[in-house]
């Protein structure tokens, strides 16, 4: 939300800094989030001055040029060569110094400098009004008042506004701060408690007078819940045309674009009180009635921005004697709004169903500064005051008089709400003692009325605009807001109680798992758990038949809860693939969700991606691709870290996700699926490297390391033994049958074994291949002689010959 210091000022005459002022703020709770300077004028017109033009001749080498000899209030005059065709001596015209920084329409700043053209001096620029942010108009320069003093700082002669534009970032509960209005009384507060007494200046109304009852606009509430109060006025013979400079530049300063001096006078009460209001005009409302109603399901309607909605049964609507109108707390129509024939209008000001506006806002996609408010809950005992304050802003402004009664139809009124405030509980919560005449001064400065005080306590009503203070616990979070959390004292003893937890926590076991990943150069994504159920489907073969849809979407993008991980891991690649970052190590803890026989499934993986190359480009590396057994082995390395062991692989059946792949299981439970994602699916998100991906099931790897239990032995004392063979075998065996046929036949002293080579070539017999294997022998009890390993190396090999066919190289 945007505040405009200087209107914040009409309401506490303060002399703070803007920074002085935001950090108080920020401690009551309304967080400054940034604060940037606003200028009505780009560049403040700084070092534009008036001046007189003494001389003007014809540039002698240029046709369409002048040379003037300009007076700008300095001890000579300067000369200047100017463009324009309506330049002409005698002429007191605004003159941009050396030095001083203009602006283009498009913001891009650039400096005057002095320079030769076409072989002239010229020592600054005499401006046209667009060339200084004054206007459109580029016919001419701008030709000012003759009474003016040369050397006048343009500044001081134009209505320029310099002010400072403070960024809140408010929280959902604090709709009463939704105003300049809010803000002041939370600011005058927390004054009060540094012991600085403000008077908070509210807009009078006072002058509000019905002139004549000609028109006259019957109002009808058909569903008294969605519209508690609804109030009205109408206000004949205005003019619509430009709002006054002040109007505009309060607007502009926090990034509204004014429109006319009606609908500006609505937005600007709707900034100021946080009252949205809205204004039809009076001569297209059929009938001389407003009905305000819900309409029959997919009923056709036409917003202000021109597209074509089709309206649920439940969205409430302004209508007139014939038609729909306007989109209740949300958005306006096409054909009822302000234009600039209008001469009468009716000026609406209501408090509608939060929730019935919430649902509207997000089923049209629609977010405005009116739903906003309406759906946080705005103060309904403002609807009057706040209608009462735009119709004399309108009447200022676009002229006219009142022509009818301010209809109010208000059948429930809302009690405010009572709260009794025990000083133990304040002080148990806070966990210090506020003096109780501070805490008084606090409730009072906060319009918090006390309406009785006892030993024990307070008895409070709390104002109707405090929509979020409804208990005891809430007025005790006002109190220590404004008294200053940086007021409360830390105690020199900390005390806290350790609780049991499991044997395998599962935040600390991703935390093992992230750091020995990022340890490899892996870097952890967050994507959102809402995706495109186009996109979705096209991974997911059965999309539509488990996806969890949104009852209410944002967005065609944000329909479904994803029933995978791929499409966000690809979507993340994509963006840094677009913006040259193609070699990307990824990992994700992230969950899926799924509907199936009726229930919902939310299940949690790891995911891995790698695309590009291994390593970055070196001059003294070659780039290395990523590969198939990288890929598989760092996936080992995870489950070894986690200390599951055990684990089978098995080739992948065809899925729709991967083209070739591998499966871990473990006692036929499911661990994970690895492999290179399909090149339909890599292509539909244009990337052009192969896409390794690896899909855990997080909770089957939670439930096996539960299981495990802490394994160590002692390192052997005695040394171990390395031996080789080279094998010659046919093509077709593969060196996980030798692994597994050498560890079956010698179970006793070989410790592992490690491929190192594999050779196939026209050296060798046709159908042939070789492998060169080496063997780890130890004894754990002694060492060994080299009559038991040769004896051993024996038995490999005579086993490798009879069952495999291998012949030694």
């Amino acid at each position: 939300m945007k505040i405009s210091y200087n209107w914040l000022k009409q309401f506490l005459q303060l002399d703070w800094d803007v920074e002085k002022t935001s950090e108080l703020l920020t401690d009551l709770g309304l967080e400054v989030e940034g604060v940037t300077e606003f200028e009505s004028v780009k560049g403040g017109l700084k070092g534009i001055v008036v001046g007189n033009v003494l001389a003007c001749v014809q540039h002698p080498n240029a046709d369409r040029l002048k040379l003037t000899t300009v007076d700008i209030g300095t001890a000579s005059p300067v000369q200047i060569v100017c463009g324009a065709p309506n330049v002409a001596e005698g002429q007191k015209v605004p003159v941009a110094t050396i030095g001083t920084i203009l602006y283009t329409a498009e913001g891009e700043a650039w400096k005057i400098k002095k320079g030769k053209i076409r072989g002239e001096e010229s020592h600054g620029m005499i401006c046209a009004e667009d060339e200084l942010g004054l206007g459109t108009n580029h016919d001419g320069i701008m030709v000012l008042n003759n009474d003016l003093k040369p050397g006048t700082p343009c500044i001081d002669i134009f209505d320029v506004e310099n002010d400072y534009t403070i960024e809140i970032g408010l929280t959902p509960n604090r709709s009463d701060a939704m105003s300049h209005m809010g803000v002041a009384r939370d600011l005058r507060a927390g004054l009060i408690q540094q012991e600085i007494n403000l008077e908070l200046i509210s807009p009078s109304v006072s002058a509000f007078a019905v002139d004549n009852r000609t028109l006259k606009i019957d109002v009808e509430v058909e569903d008294e819940k969605l519209a508690p109060r609804y109030c009205g006025v109408t206000i004949d013979n205005i003019s619509v045309q430009e709002s006054p400079s002040w109007l505009q530049n309060r607007l502009k300063a926090i990034g509204l674009s004014p429109i006319n001096n009606v609908v500006d006078a609505t937005n600007y009460v709707l900034h100021e009180l946080g009252q949205p209001l809205h204004a039809f005009d009076a001569e297209r409302i059929k009938g001389k009635q407003i009905k305000v109603k819900t309409l029959a399901k997919d009923t056709e309607f036409v917003t202000l921005d021109g597209e074509k909605r089709t309206l649920h049964q439940d969205d409430l609507m302004i209508c007139d004697g014939e038609k729909p109108m306007c989109i209740a707390g949300v958005f306006g129509g096409e054909f009822s709004g302000v234009t600039k024939n209008t001469t009468s209008i009716f000026l609406e000001s209501a408090y509608f169903d939060p929730i019935s506006i919430r649902k509207t806002a997000k089923r049209h996609g629609l977010n405005t500064d009116a739903s906003f408010r309406f759906e946080r809950g705005i103060d309904i005992n403002l609807c009057k005051y706040a209608l009462k304050r735009a119709a004399i802003l309108i009447l200022e402004i676009a002229g006219g008089e009142i022509s009818s009664e301010i209809v109010d139809l208000f059948p429930i009124k809302k009690e405010e709400c009572q709260v009794f405030l025990t000083f133990e509980r304040i002080n148990k919560l806070i966990g210090q003692e506020i003096p109780r005449e501070t805490i008084k001064s606090i409730l009072t400065a906060l319009e918090i009325k006390i309406n009785n005080v006892t030993e024990s306590g307070l008895g409070l009503t709390v104002p109707s605009y405090r929509t979020d203070v409804t208990r005891e616990v809430d007025v005790i979070e006002e109190i220590l807001r404004v008294y200053g959390y940086n007021n409360i004292d830390f105690k020199q003893k900390f005390t806290t109680s350790v609780a049991p937890t499991a044997k395998v926590e599962n935040h600390s076991l991703q935390n093992v798992v992230a750091n020995l990943l990022v340890g490899r150069g892996y870097f952890e994504i967050l994507t959102n758990s809402l995706t495109s159920s186009q996109i979705d489907g096209s991974i997911t073969s059965n999309s539509e038949e488990i996806a969890v849809s949104m009852l209410n979407p944002l967005s065609a993008d944000l329909a479904i809860l994803r029933t995978n991980t791929l499409q966000s891991g690809l979507e993340v690649l994509r963006h840094n693939s677009n913006r040259k970052n193609s070699d990307l190590k990824l990992f994700s803890f992230e969950k899926t969700y799924q509907k199936v026989n009726d229930k919902y499934v939310e299940e949690e993986h790891l995911s891995l991606f790698v695309t590009g190359n291994l390593t970055p480009e070196n001059w003294a590396i070659s780039q290395q691709p990523t590969d198939f057994f990288y890929f598989k082995g760092l996936l080992e390395t995870v489950f070894e870290r986690l200390g599951i062991t055990n684990i089978k692989q098995k080739a992948l059946e065809a899925t729709n996700i991967f083209s070739e792949g591998l499966e871990f299981v473990y006692k036929k439970k499911k661990i994970a699926q690895l492999g290179i994602v399909q090149k339909k699916h890599t292509n539909s998100f244009e990337l052009k490297s192969s896409v390794f991906y690896a899909d855990i099931s997080w909770k089957t790897v939670l439930d096996l390391v539960k299981n495990n239990a802490i394994q160590f032995k002692d390192i052997p004392k005695f040394p171990a033994v390395k031996r080789d063979l080279a094998l010659l075998v046919d093509e077709n065996i593969s060196y996980k049958e030798i692994n597994e046929l050498a560890l079956n036949t010698e179970k006793g002293l070989l410790k592992s074994m490690n491929l190192f080579d594999v050779y196939v070539g026209d050296k060798l017999p046709r159908g042939k291949k070789s492998y060169a294997v080496s063997f780890m022998l130890q004894d754990e009890n002694k060492t060994l002689t080299d009559k038991q390993i040769d004896k051993t190396m024996q038995k490999l090999q005579k086993s490798f010959e009879t069952k495999l066919g291998a012949e030694l190289r």
